[in-house]
């Protein structure tokens, strides 16, 4: 591991200690060097599906864009990032432990949106607004009215 200030290779563990998933190990280490002290993170490297678009194409699974779609839906919401980080990390488990090569987009969409919809109506419209690709006024309003009547009566939900 470089020493991210004097770019020397030569450094020793301070401290380790594993995350509350258990998925990732944090190391202190101090270079011996320069004798500064730096963290680095250690985890077991994922074997993730490919995600079929709905155009056919195939890209690896990016937590990055699902946690940045997320984000742009809960802006200005009271959901934490630490909320989204963590349910990022399930869907991201849930994926490997299906085992499958590749899974659909919509796969993901619909978890995504369905966790939305259970924390925040207004997260969950921004959301679905780009998802579901409304083509006009009218569907999107169809949505809005659903969201109504489950509010209204919650048997229905």
């Amino acid at each position: 591991m470089k020493c991210p200030y004097c770019t020397k290779i030569d450094n020793k563990v301070i401290d380790s200690r594993l995350s509350k998933d258990g998925r990732t190990i944090r190391r202190r280490r101090e270079c011996l060097a320069c004798s500064r002290r730096f963290t680095t993170y250690e985890k077991l490297e994922d074997v993730l599906p490919m995600v079929v678009k709905k155009d056919g194409r195939r890209e690896p699974f990016n937590r990055a864009k699902i946690i940045s779609g997320i984000g742009s839906a809960c802006q200005k919401r009271p959901i934490s990032v630490t909320r989204i980080e963590e349910f990022v990390d399930a869907i991201e488990l849930y994926f490997q432990e299906l085992g499958k090569k590749e899974i659909n987009s919509s796969e993901v969409g619909e978890k995504v949106i369905n966790t939305l919809k259970e924390w925040d109506e207004v997260a969950y419209v921004r959301f679905a607004s780009v998802y579901r690709q409304f083509k006009d006024i009218d569907e999107f309003m169809s949505e809005l009215e659903e969201i109504l009547k489950s509010k209204q009566d919650p048997e229905k939900a």
